[in-house]
């Protein structure tokens, strides 16, 4: 995987949370640029309508990436059918917000589970066939797992823990010939955002935010950005850009935002907004069932 002309062609990648939002995107960057493409989600007709328009040889399974087994099962009828893995982009996620105090513990834990478990799994039953094509496995972090967020106590655990274990992994794996990366990403066009506008408290968050902070960026912006680091085999990718800097002042962030939230989010009173889009949905759904 050095020629970036030609990288992708004739390679299998996989995309979870491939229904909808980033995860559809990256997918059909992945397929634009010659990979065959494996779709995890839990939203099927999205997930089969995606999979009948991608230009190259693309199948879709609806599984839940907590499932450990079920997505065993998965990984093994990806290699049968589309061959080993060389890339696995671990993008399922969900999110809430709200106040901690009184949360529901049961939709905190799925949080958490999707984000964070959801992941390891994904890494660890595709690993097999990454350490076989010396492919390149990354992971979708976010300015959560950098700077924590008040009212957002779930998501920002969740994002912080997969980028540790993605820093963990790197050096585990790479003498073993596999890549590790991780994508920073700020707010990013989806429905999960699109949700998080029509409540009080996301709303208000993001209000409060600097300005370049609260831009919203196209999912196909962001798509590009994560799928040319999938050829560079990054250690990691941020968009926008800017969020690199962020890194450099990370330790004076809580401070910050302390400051700002004693100062704004205590003039009203906020409620759970409950898991976030359609995705979300879907994830709760699955959750109940």
């Amino acid at each position: 995987m050095t020629d970036r002309k030609h990288v992708l062609r004739g390679r299998t990648a996989v995309v979870t949370g491939a229904a909808r939002g980033v995860g559809a995107a990256v997918a059909r960057q992945l397929a634009n640029r010659g990979a065959s493409v494996a779709l995890i989600g839990l939203e099927v007709d999205s997930l089969a309508r995606l999979a009948h328009e991608l230009p190259t040889e693309s199948y879709h399974w609806h599984v839940d990436v907590t499932d450990d087994e079920a997505m065993a099962r998965v990984a093994d009828e990806v290699r049968d059918r589309l061959g080993a893995a060389s890339v696995v982009v671990a993008n399922a996620g969900v999110a809430e917000g709200g106040p901690f105090i009184g949360t529901d513990l049961v939709s905190w834990r799925r949080v958490v589970e999707v984000n964070l478990v959801g992941s390891a799994i994904s890494a660890a039953v595709f690993l097999p066939q990454l350490l076989h094509t010396r492919g390149y496995y990354l992971q979708v972090a976010s300015l959560a797992s950098i700077g924590a967020a008040p009212m957002m106590s779930a998501y920002c655990a969740s994002k912080a823990g997969v980028e540790s274990f993605s820093q963990a992994l790197r050096p585990e794996l790479a003498p073993r010939g596999v890549a590790v990366g991780t994508a920073y990403l700020n707010w990013t066009d989806t429905d999960m955002i699109r949700d998080a506008d029509q409540q009080a408290v996301l709303r208000e968050l993001r209000a409060h935010m600097p300005s370049p902070a609260r831009k919203v960026y196209p999912a196909e912006h962001v798509a590009v950005r994560l799928v040319d680091a999938v050829e560079r085999r990054s250690s990691s990718v941020y968009v926008p850009g800017w969020l690199r800097g962020v890194q450099a002042v990370r330790a004076g962030l809580p401070t910050l935002v302390s400051r700002i939230a004693r100062r704004e989010l205590t003039r009203s009173e906020f409620s759970a907004t409950g898991l976030l889009g359609a995705g979300g949905r879907a994830a709760r759904s699955r959750r109940t069932s």
